[in-house]
């Protein structure tokens, strides 16, 4: 492997360049989403009790003792509940549109080497090529050792490119996927917050 990347050229460092960035993003998500799912399964079995045992003030400091996407969204929710359902509704969407963009942090880095290390992969084939060629008329025959050099560069540097890409790619969906579960979940207790405070407020 490391015999490979020597013989790619110097446009394999680029590729490996952009790959070490996009791990740096991955394990950034991988922490981030990781913990975010977590503090959110204790967090809904706290503040469910909480709310209905001791009311809304003291659910709310349960809210702000705890970071997270969810407990910033029941906040703004629970902040709102002496104005009735509509006006909680209201701040919970608000909320909710500003939680989700916080979890999609950082995912674009992630779509940007996805297209950028095929792009390093193509231009290192051209270039090889062009060496290929050059080698050709400065030798004025066609022996397949004086292309091999060139021909092979061209096609490691596509190999590393697309190897790059397939996997930050898979981790990009990935963490996806973990959004998406989250974001069905902030749905879910959103309006589960709804129904206690209407609960709340028949009592």
């Amino acid at each position: 492997m490391v015999a490979w990347f020597y013989n790619g050229g110097p446009f394999m460092w680029p590729i490996l360049g952009v790959f070490i960035f996009g791990l740096v993003f991955v394990v950034e998500r991988l922490i981030s989403l990781m913990k975010t799912t977590m503090q959110t399964k204790s967090f809904l079995k706290q503040i469910d009790v909480t709310l209905k045992e001791q009311g809304v003030e003291a659910a709310m400091e349960v809210c702000r003792s705890t970071p997270g996407s969810v407990p910033a969204i029941y906040l703004a929710g629970l902040s709102r509940a002496d104005r009735g359902t509509l006006a909680v509704e209201k701040a919970i969407e608000s909320a909710g549109s500003i939680e989700m963009s916080f979890l999609e942090n950082n995912m674009i880095w992630l779509s940007t080497v996805v297209s950028l290390a095929p792009m390093l992969g193509f231009t290192g084939t051209v270039f090889g090529m062009v060496q290929a060629f050059d080698s050709i008329a400065a030798a004025n025959d066609i022996q397949p050792a004086l292309v091999a050099v060139g021909i092979s560069m061209a096609l490691l540097t596509t190999l590393f490119g697309l190897v790059v890409a397939m996997i930050i790619q898979f981790a990009q969906n990935t963490f996806t996927f973990m959004i998406d579960k989250l974001i069905i979940k902030m749905e879910e207790s959103s309006l589960d917050l709804i129904d206690t405070i209407e609960n709340l407020e028949k009592k």
